[in-house]
């Protein structure tokens, strides 16, 4: 195989995916801007470390040469992606990474220009999120081409890691999110709220600021989308009433203080846990006529999920040669890859 990296490799996931890599015999160069922790990591499983930071462009650009792929795990994407998609272009290495958050997939879509013309591919979200539900979305337009109106949705009980925590107190600030008429609209927390069976029972559910807000218009130019999770009717009005506090929870100390908070409190879950902790996905298609398709597929845990993916994407594009540009998961790894992924079941259209 060609060279490749996971930057990041010293976090939770990015630690998993090493792991997962050498237990495989594959050789990933482990990278970060933790040296310490990193050549740690690398000396432990037999693999080459490199030490750099995305703060500094050169730096980012010596740290990608000869690489073929890199697999992003270092978030908040918000701050890291710009500069290692930068690194990516100049180096004429495919970028991959692991965000959910939807600013990033809009920028990544925003630099296929640049990824065409430098001859690499940008695929962002292949993991958790967004590959089952991105995998959901176009299997739904395919059934339903006429279709605009798309609904996902997951149900996971897993406990977070600490870089999905920080990504999730970053994303207080910001509201809910939806698409509504080709435009991404910022909405109250816990905005909409409907009962959905996401294959183990119904339950009451409500709208998150999911990637698929993004990445599902990309896949299937379906306008309007919204993303569910289930959630208590009392946890839901709390999630309300904590909305009218967003202008706070955006406050710059706030922030720095919910993220040590959880830093310090969250660790993610072990591997006993992951397994114990399956995901139910769902979604469904409707278009003008009331004509409605649902999907829904049972999937491992999330971080297993992200896991397997990176490195079912890192073996395709060792193995192909995608024109160039920027991809959704689906339209890179098709639309069925989520069934292909270990842990899954069988995608159920009715």
């Amino acid at each position: 195989m060609s060279e490749w990296m996971i930057y990041g490799a010293n976090g939770y996931t990015g630690e998993l995916l090493a792991r997962a890599a050498a237990a495989r015999r594959l050789k990933p160069v482990l990278a970060g801007r933790n040296q310490h922790a990193v050549s740690a990591l690398a000396n432990e499983l037999g693999l080459q470390a490199r030490s750099f930071s995305l703060d500094h462009a050169q730096a980012a650009r010596d740290g990608l040469q000869d690489m073929h792929c890199v697999v992003h795990c270092a978030g908040p994407f918000s701050a890291t992606s710009q500069p290692m998609i930068d690194a990516c272009l100049h180096n004429h290495c495919h970028y991959l990474d692991i965000t959910g958050e939807i600013d990033v997939f809009v920028a990544a879509q925003s630099r296929h220009n640049d990824a065409a013309e430098a001859n690499v591919v940008i695929c962002s979200g292949v993991g958790f999120d967004v590959i089952p539900t991105d995998c959901i979305a176009a299997r739904l337009k395919e059934a339903l081409p006429d279709a605009d109106r798309l609904a996902l949705g997951f149900d996971s009980r897993s406990s977070f890691s600490p870089g999905t925590a920080k990504t999730s107190v970053e994303g207080l600030k910001y509201g809910g999110r939806i698409r509504k008429g080709d435009k991404i609209k910022t909405v109250p927390l816990a905005y909409q709220s409907r009962d959905i069976d996401f294959g183990n029972g119904t339950k009451h559910a409500v709208t998150i600021p999911w990637g698929d807000v993004a990445t599902a218009w990309f896949s299937t130019g379906i306008d309007d989308i919204e993303v569910f999770i289930p959630m208590a009717p009392s946890a839901a009005t709390r999630l309300r009433r904590l909305d009218r506090l967003r202008p706070l929870l955006g406050l710059p100390p706030i922030q720095a203080l919910l993220k040590y908070l959880v830093g310090r409190r969250i660790l993610g879950p072990d591997s006993t846990q992951r397994q114990n902790a399956r995901t139910f996905v769902w979604g469904e298609a409707q278009n003008r006529v009331g004509k409605k398709v649902t999907a829904r597929i049972q999937t491992a845990n999330g971080y297993d999920v992200t896991v397997e993916g990176a490195l079912f994407a890192v073996e395709f594009l060792q193995q192909n040669e995608p024109a160039p540009g920027y991809y959704t998961p689906s339209r890179l790894l098709g639309a069925d890859c989520i069934e292909k992924l270990p842990g899954s079941g069988e995608m159920h259209l009715e």
